[in-house]
This record gives structure tokens, C-alpha cells and sequence, in this order.
């Protein structure tokens, strides 16, 4: 079988005018867009002009903008460079049980300095209802971040039901929403709620290592990095230019060539519905993200067990966020939706991306089936349905 990539983040292979094009950044504008020299003069307007491109995707002005090392850098310097403005105001944090790691740990470092850190739990589709949002709103909160799309389960949260009970309950508080999964997705609806969006160019087939932090303008932020006037001095260090500009090309071949990820979605999961054993964490298709799955298969307790037999066939998954893919607990986002058994520990996502075709879900549909079976008749645990499915797939 070719290779079947169910990985949105293969750069390469979907996009080839993104390396090339970084490549000539390299070759011929390699000047530090600090520098007064033509060469950098030269890179400064590279940057510029990828940096309109990026906005006008986004829907912000370009002065909005502020390019980071990727997503974790922008979710860091959010928590740590809102609350920290705000500490005069209150101490409470709100976020959701189910944020990013990036989110998470800088949650914890801030509680150890005195923050109190609100974890609000979600349902069992991983969305966070309103009330309880409601509920923990207080005056003195000074920071509610929640993301856009949970990159585990696809779930979507309704800022538009959200946002408004921040402002009303909580109006000294700071919006940040974790976007990495929803640019050139889903509509941007979260821009017009939050006070800082975070974003990351390796999901876009991007190059990894860049991303950006969209902070509305008059929004008061400390920098997270010293030691250099870049970024309109909030953000040292010099830029990645050609990184940068591979950023706003992909986004702008998402946009121009992305493929109606949903209907893919709803095969996908049809395709694996035919699989005995077959279950869904999170929202079906229809009902989240469209580019996210997350499944599991009753028999095969261990999740990367089964990440293992689908790469011998060309089929790449994960078993969660990447961050912590290599780590033998379970997922704290499948844990606080109240995931056990096969469907916590067994549990792997399938992403599709810009390039996705019907021929590579059918061969991920069977290879599945394959896999599966073949794991269930070595384990001596449900061998007759799982041959049996894998049989009428072929």
C-alpha cells in the first residue's frame, strides 16, 4: 500500500511551493530585518508582506500580529503576559479541563505564585456549557482562556454564548483562545470575542517552529522573551523570515485549495462505523471540527499499540496531542470527559488536512480494519467479529 497521510501537519508533501519558497528566503533574502542594510531592508519587507497576508486571513490588522516559535510560545506568553498585568485586579483564572498543555502547565506555575486556577470540567462531548462558565465568573477574575477547537476531540466551543457572560460577569477580565486547531477550519468568530488569539503554522502543512499571537489592539501584555526591540518591542529575538513566509503562503493555499474537510469526516466515520468495536470520543462529524476523530475500537486497550500497526501500513495517526503522545498515562482531555476502558486507553485521532482524498480514506478505512483485527486475533480478544469486519472491507 502508498502511504496514506491522515496528518495535517505533512508540510512537504501537501504544499511543495512552501519549501521552495522558504528556500529562496534563505538563498537570497537572508538579511536580519533589524538591519538597516539593503539585505535587510529587504527581509523587513518579506516580513511585512507576509504579515498583511496573515492578517487579512485572520481578519485583524497587520499591527495585531506578533510572530512567536509556535503555538506553545503564543498560549505562554497569553497566560503569563495577561495575568501578569492584571494581578493588581484579582488572582482567578478560568480555563477548561481540556486546554492544551501549553495552556495547562503555565496554568500551574501561575497557581503556585498565589493565582487561583478555576479547571472547568466539560461534558462528554468535551464542550464546556455555559452555566458553569456562568457560575464561576466572579469580579475579580483577570483571565478566562479557553480554546477554539480541542485538538484531541474536534469539540467546538461556543465563544459566541460565551464571550458575552465574561463581559458581563467578569468585566476586567482577559480573553485568550487557543485557535492553533480552527485557522483556515472554521470561521474566526472567537477574533471578535477574545483580547488574544494563539495560532500555529505546522497544522496549516506549515513549517514547524512558527506561529503567531493575534493581540487586539490597546490590549495591555507583557512580553515573555527579553532583550531585543522586535515585535514592536513586546516580542525579542530575531524573526524567523523565511519560516514566517512560509506561514502566510500555506495559509493561503488552505484557503484557496482546502477540500470540504467535512464530507471526508462523515466518510471517515462511516468507513470505521464498519469496524465491530468501532466507538467516537467527542462530537460526531456535523457536530465539531472538521478535520479531527477520535476513535477507538473495543479489544484494544492500548492506543499506541494500534498507532504502531496502522504506520507499518502507511497510515499515520497519534493517540492525542503530540506534546505528549510518548507518555504512557492517559489523555487528561478523554479523562475529563469521562472516558474509561478501551475508550480512554485505546484511543487514537485521525486528522485530516487540506490534501486528504477519498482514495486515502478508503485505504485508512481498511488498513484500520487490518490493523485491528490482526491485534485482536494476536490478543485472542474478539478475533471473530474483528476478522470478520476486516473481511468485508476487503
Amino acid at each position: 500500500m502508498a502511504e496514506v497521510y491522515l496528518d495535517n501537519s505533512a508540510t512537504t508533501r501537501v504544499w511543495p511551493e512552501v519549501p521552495q519558497l522558504m528556500e529562496s528566503v534563505y538563498r537570497d533574502q537572508y538579511g536580519n530585518p533589524s538591519s538597516l542594510h539593503k539585505r535587510g531592508v529587504v527581509a523587513e519587507k518579506v516580513l511585512d508582506t507576509s504579515r498583511q497576508e496573515l492578517a487579512a486571513a485572520v481578519g485583524c490588522h497587520p499591527h495585531e500580529l506578533f510572530f512567536t516559535s509556535g503555538g506553545t510560545e503564543a498560549n505562554n506568553w497569553a497566560v503569563f503576559g495577561l495575568a501578569g498585568v492584571r494581578k493588581p485586579r484579582g488572582k482567578r483564572i478560568i480555563t477548561t479541563a481540556v486546554e492544551h498543555p501549553s495552556i495547562l502547565v503555565p496554568l500551574d506555575v501561575l497557581a503556585e505564585r498565589g493565582f487561583e486556577v478555576i479547571r472547568l470540567p466539560v461534558d462528554w462531548r468535551g464542550e464546556l456549557e455555559a452555566s458553569r462558565l456562568a457560575a464561576a465568573l466572579t469580579p475579580d477574575t483577570v483571565l478566562v482562556t479557553i480554546m477554539a477547537v480541542n485538538n484531541e476531540v474536534g469539540a467546538v466551543q461556543d465563544w459566541a454564548a460565551l464571550s458575552p457572560l465574561v463581559r458581563e460577569r467578569a468585566p476586567h477580565a482577559a480573553v485568550h483562545v487557543d485557535a492553533v486547531q480552527a485557522l483556515a477550519k472554521l470561521p474566526l468568530l472567537c477574533l471578535e470575542q477574545a483580547d488574544t488569539v494563539s495560532f500555529s503554522a505546522h497544522k496549516l502543512h506549515g513549517p514547524q517552529g512558527v506561529g503567531a499571537l493575534y493581540v487586539r489592539e490597546g490590549t495591555r501584555i507583557q512580553p515573555l522573551i527579553f532583550g531585543g526591540e522586535q515585535e514592536r518591542k513586546l516580542r525579542a529575538g530575531t524573526e524567523n523570515v523565511a519560516g514566517v513566509a512560509g506561514f502566510a503562503l500555506a495559509v493561503r493555499l488552505c484557503r484557496e485549495r482546502g477540500q470540504e474537510l467535512m464530507q471526508l469526516l462523515h466518510e471517515l466515520y462511516q468507513g470505521l462505523s464498519d469496524i465491530p468495536g468501532f466507538g467516537c470520543n467527542g462530537p460526531t462529524p456535523g457536530a465539531g471540527a472538521p478535520h479531527i476523530l477520535n476513535a477507538y475500537f473495543e479489544g484494544i486497550p492500548r492506543g499506541e499499540v494500534l498507532v504502531h500497526a496502522l504506520a507499518s501500513r502507511g497510515v499515520y495517526v497519534s493517540t492525542g496531542s503530540a506534546c505528549h503522545s510518548r507518555r504512557s498515562r492517559p489523555s487528561h482531555v478523554l479523562s475529563a470527559m469521562h472516558r474509561s476502558g478501551d475508550a480512554l486507553t485505546g484511543a487514537v485521532r485521525f486528522s485530516l488536512g487540506a490534501a486528504t482524498t477519498r482514495e486515502e480514506i478508503r485505504q485508512a478505512v481498511a488498513a484500520t480494519a487490518e490493523a485491528v483485527a490482526e491485534l485482536r486475533l494476536h490478543s485472542g480478544k474478539g478475533s471473530r467479529s474483528g476478522a470478520a469486519g476486516y473481511g468485508a472491507l476487503r
